[in-house]
C-alpha cells in the first residue's frame, strides 16, 4: 500500500512538473510573439515614412510626420508650419493615401491567403483561386475600354471590378456545391475552370479595344497599381480589412482544426459545410473589395503565409496578425520599387511582386525540411 502511495505521489509530481514546463514554454512563445509583433509595427511605420519621403521631390521624415500630425484634431495648433504648400499637397494628397492603400491591400491579401490555404489545405492556394481576380478583370476592362457604368462617375471602375469579382465567386460556389456540400477538390477545380473562362472573356475585351491607349490602361490595371489612390477611396477597404481580420481571428480555432483534416475537425464539433461557406463568403468579399481598388496584385497571399509559418508555426492566432503586418510592409516596399526603378515611368506593382515571389518559391521548394503548416521546418 505504501509503495502504491509513493507511486501516486511520484506521478502527481511528474505531471505537475510537465504542466509547469508547458506553461513556461507557452509564456516564452507568447513573449517572443509580442516582441516580433512590436518590431513589425515599428518596421511598418519606418517603411511608410521612407515610402512617403522617396520620389521626384525628396522630403525629410520630420516634415512628413509634422504634416501628418498637423491634420490630427486637438494637436494641429501645436505644430509649427514651416513647410511649403506644395510639400503638403504632395505628401498629404498624393503619397500618404497611396502608402496607406498599399498597407491595407498588402495586409488584406496576406490574411485572405492564410484563410484560403487553410480552407483548401493546399500550400499553393491564394486569394485569387476562387476566380476573384478574373471576374474583377472582366468588370474593370469593360469600364476602361468601353466606358461601362459611366453613371457612377469616379467609382465606376471599382464598382464594376467588385461586381465582376462577386459574380465569379457566385459561379464557383454554384459549380462546386453538390447536394449542399462543397468538397475541397471540387472547389479548386471549379475555381480554375471559371477563372479560365473569365480570363478568356477579358482577353477578348482587350483585343477588341477601339483605342490602343485603352488596351494599355487595361493591361496596367490587370497587373495591379496603387497610382491614383485618394483619401475618399480608403474608407471601404479600411473597414473591410478591420472586419475581415476580426472575423478571421474569431475563426482562428476552426481554422486550426481544418489543418488536422475535415474528419478530425468534424469529430471535434466543427460543422465543415457551414464553416466553408462562411469562410468563402468572407474571403471573397474582402478580396473583391481589395482587387476593386488596386487591381490584381499576385503572390502576396501565396508567399506571405509561408514566410510567417516558418517563424511562428501554424497557429492562426499568431499567423493572421503577423501575416497582415508582413503583407503590408512587403507591398509598401514593392510599390517603392515600382515607382523608382524605371522613373519617371512606373511599373505595374504585380510585376515587382512576381519577380520577388518566383525566386522565393524556388528557394522554398529547394528546402528539404519545409512542409505546409509547420513553422519549425520539421
Amino acid at each position: 500500500m505504501e509503495s502504491l502511495r509513493k507511486n501516486d505521489v511520484g506521478d502527481l509530481l511528474f505531471n505537475e512538473e510537465e504542466k509547469n514546463k508547458e506553461d513556461r514554454g507557452r509564456k516564452g512563445k507568447e513573449k517572443v510573439y509580442q516582441v516580433l509583433f512590436a518590431t513589425l509595427i515599428l518596421l511598418l511605420l519606418f517603411s511608410m515614412t521612407v515610402s512617403i519621403m522617396l520620389g521626384p521631390i525628396s522630403i525629410s521624415p520630420f516634415t512628413v510626420w509634422k504634416i501628418a500630425l498637423s491634420k490630427v484634431p486637438f494637436i494641429e495648433n501645436l505644430i509649427i508650419q514651416d513647410w511649403a504648400k506644395a510639400q503638403e499637397q504632395i505628401i498629404w494628397e498624393i503619397r500618404f493615401p497611396r502608402v496607406i492603400l498599399g498597407a491595407i491591400v498588402g495586409a488584406g491579401l496576406a490574411i485572405v491567403g492564410v484563410a484560403i490555404q487553410a480552407l483548401v489545405r493546399n500550400s499553393l492556394a491564394d486569394p485569387f483561386i476562387l476566380g476573384v481576380s478574373s471576374g474583377a478583370s472582366v468588370g474593370a476592362t469593360l469600364v476602361i475600354i468601353f466606358g461601362a457604368f459611366k453613371l457612377f462617375g469616379q467609382y465606376a471602375l471599382s464598382l464594376a471590378a467588385f461586381l465582376g469579382a462577386m459574380i465569379s465567386v457566385f459561379l464557383v460556389f454554384l459549380v462546386a456545391q453538390v447536394n449542399g456540400r462543397i468538397s475541397t477538390v471540387r472547389l479548386l477545380l471549379s475555381g480554375i475552370a471559371i477563372s479560365m473562362m473569365l480570363s478568356a472573356m477579358t482577353s477578348y475585351i482587350v483585343i477588341s479595344a477601339p483605342r490602343e491607349e485603352g488596351m494599355r490602361d487595361a493591361l496596367f490595371w490587370m497587373m495591379g497599381s496603387l497610382a491614383g489612390a485618394k483619401w475618399e477611396q480608403l474608407s471601404i477597404p479600411f473597414f473591410s480589412l478591420l472586419m475581415g481580420i476580426g472575423l478571421l481571428l474569431f475563426f482562428a480555432r476552426p481554422l486550426n482544426l481544418l489543418l488536422m483534416g475535415e474528419q478530425t475537425a468534424s469529430t471535434l464539433g466543427l460543422n465543415i459545410d457551414i464553416f466553408k461557406k462562411i469562410l468563402m463568403l468572407v474571403t471573397a468579399l474582402l478580396t473583391g473589395v481589395l482587387v476593386a481598388v488596386s487591381g490584381a496584385i499576385g503572390f502576396i497571399g501565396l508567399m506571405v503565409p509561408h514566410v510567417v509559418r516558418l517563424f511562428v508555426g501554424s497557429d492562426h492566432r499568431y499567423v493572421l496578425p503577423v501575416s497582415a503586418l508582413i503583407g503590408a510592409i512587403f507591398l509598401i516596399w514593392a510599390d517603392v520599387v515600382a515607382r523608382i526603378i524605371v522613373a519617371p515611368q512606373e511599373l505595374p506593382i504585380g510585376i515587382v511582386t512576381a519577380l520577388c515571389g518566383g525566386p522565393f518559391f524556388i528557394w522554398l521548394l529547394r528546402r528539404n525540411s519545409y512542409s505546409f503548416g509547420e513553422g519549425d521546418g520539421k
